[in-house]
């Protein structure tokens, strides 16, 4: 019972969401039968690999056909799992629940975070190792260096908790970013406005990206307009919020108290003067001071977990 009213208030959130799946699971599921289910013999969008559909959802990817070479997850290489483009965490950090609980709290508690979760938009095939290395982490500009995956150009930086996706997708993943930081106000650093304003320019929109953004907005009832030309983006970009129905609990100063925001420029983690056990943990040279929260924030950085 509870299950059908949770479906129930989202599906009458938004005029503009009626058509779009209400939970990330029925999201992939559309995905697959829908959009993608003649494109798995034209490669994943991260690593060029085809695959074998498998199940409602899943796929077994053709490994040696594209010259993949396994990092360490066998088993996570071997299948097609459904990337969140902008990571679900991006999506979720701001709301009250992911503070609360993280993502399985926000997925049951709060409707609006599950509309985000489950924009097809932001969704895209890979392979499932590249998925879970990629884990959360910002995209960004990498040195090329020693292939991690064989044939396969994605590259991590670890440490630095950066990703470059190939070529070929960076000008479709700077348009979902610009995509879905408008449509949900989520915050983007100059750094990253400039770069993803540099792939924009750099790798036009594809007859392929064309498609697809017409085959989801047939389901989801608007399109990426990003992709279609009806927006573009430009540094300092004012926020449409048009799939907000509820705004983002803020953070406010006078909540804050006194002391500066210590952020921790390995991690990408920020502490707050109280509430945050970690605040004077770091090593010195680590340390990034920011005068408020939504200094760090717009910096690319997110709130510790331990925070209360």
């Amino acid at each position: 019972m509870m299950r059908i009213l949770f479906t129930l208030i989202i599906c009458c959130l938004s005029l503009n969401a009626l058509a779009a799946p209400a939970h990330f699971q029925e999201a992939k599921k559309e995905l697959r039968h829908k959009v993608y289910h003649d494109r798995n013999t034209q490669g994943d969008a991260y690593c060029g690999c085809n695959w074998e559909w498998v199940g409602a959802t899943g796929g077994r990817v053709d490994l040696a056909g594209c010259g993949y070479e396994i990092r360490a997850q066998r088993v996570r290489a071997e299948r097609i799992e459904w990337e969140h483009v902008v990571p679900a965490s991006q999506l979720g950090r701001q709301r009250q629940c992911w503070q609360e609980g993280g993502r399985k709290n926000c997925t049951h508690n709060d409707p609006v975070f599950s509309v985000m979760e489950a924009d097809m938009h932001n969704l895209t095939p890979v392979v499932g190792e590249i998925n879970a290395d990629r884990s959360n982490y910002n995209f960004g500009a990498l040195p090329k260096g020693k292939p991690q995956y064989g044939a396969c150009d994605f590259q991590v930086d670890f440490s630095q908790r950066t990703a470059q996706p190939p070529a070929s997708f960076r000008g479709a993943a700077a348009r979902i970013y610009f995509y879905m930081a408008d449509r949900y106000d989520l915050n983007l650093s100059r750094q990253q406005q400039q770069l993803f304003m540099a792939w924009h320019k750099q790798y036009p929109v594809s007859s392929w990206e064309r498609e697809r953004d017409q085959r989801i907005a047939a389901i989801m009832g608007h399109h990426n307009p990003f992709v279609t030309g009806d927006k573009v983006w430009k540094l300092g970009h004012k926020n449409s919020r048009e799939g907000l129905v509820s705004d983002i609990p803020a953070t406010h100063p006078s909540q804050q108290t006194t002391g500066p925001v210590h952020g921790n420029r390995n991690s990408k983690i920020y502490h707050l003067p109280v509430g945050c056990p970690s605040y004077n943990a770091m090593s010195e040279k680590n340390k990034v001071l920011f005068s408020n929260e939504e200094k760090a924030r717009q910096a690319g950085y997110r709130k510790a977990g331990n925070c209360r």
